[in-house]
């Protein structure tokens, strides 16, 4: 599948009646970036934004990136209804390059791409961190295949926490936090969907971010 034929696959998967993924943030990204004080938030394939309303609920700054127009239609109607604040900034992942050292947290929530793709947006978002920022990295795990529920079916784009980190291994001044498999109850079926989770924290010392 082509780029353009993804983007189109996406638009039309937004364009339905209502919200795809309901308007709650993941329930990770809720828990590790809920006791942060708030400061500047990126949301990198937002989709319709869901976390990025929630920071900007909690006095983040949030900008959400994604795509998909539809998508990001989506987001700013619930914005402009509930009075909240976010840059929404329609553009692909793959293109995009976040401004080094400058957000205090930096969400990457079930994008899946091929390794190669995938580890260079998660470095460009590591390299987008300030001194002492937060990453947060979650994604359907591969074993979530055989043993949980919903998410791709393709074992190259799904996420373990060893490639998670191999991929931000070359950004030296990263400390993984936590590094897991975690489970996520859903009303698809009795047993749980599994995901892989992992937090890291750029460096409080930190002088600058340039590319990996």
């Amino acid at each position: 599948m082509t780029a353009v034929e993804g983007r189109g696959q996406w638009e039309r998967y937004y364009d339905q009646a209502q919200s795809v993924w309901g308007w709650a943030p993941n329930r990770f990204v809720a828990e590790v970036l809920g006791p942060l004080p708030a400061g500047r938030a990126l949301d990198l394939g937002a989709g319709e934004g869901r976390n990025a309303l929630w920071l900007a609920g909690l006095g983040w700054r949030a900008t959400a990136v994604d795509f998909a127009e539809n998508a990001l239609a989506r987001g700013r109607a619930q914005a402009a209804e509930h009075g909240l604040d976010v840059e929404w900034v329609l553009a692909d992942v793959l293109e995009h390059r976040p401004e080094p050292g400058a957000y205090d947290a930096v969400v990457v929530a079930y994008l899946h791409l091929d390794a190669e793709p995938l580890a260079a947006v998660l470095r460009g978002a590591a390299n987008a961190l300030a001194p002492g920022g937060t990453l947060v990295v979650v994604g359907h795990d591969l074993t979530n295949i055989a043993d949980g529920v919903g998410g791709p079916q393709d074992p190259a784009i799904l996420y373990t926490p060893d490639r998670v980190v191999g991929a931000l291994e070359l950004v030296g001044d990263l400390k993984i936090t936590r590094a897991e498999r975690v489970h996520r109850q859903t009303d698809r079926a009795p047993q749980p969907a599994i995901d892989t989770l992992v937090v890291a924290q750029a460096a409080e010392s930190r002088a600058s971010a340039g590319d990996s």
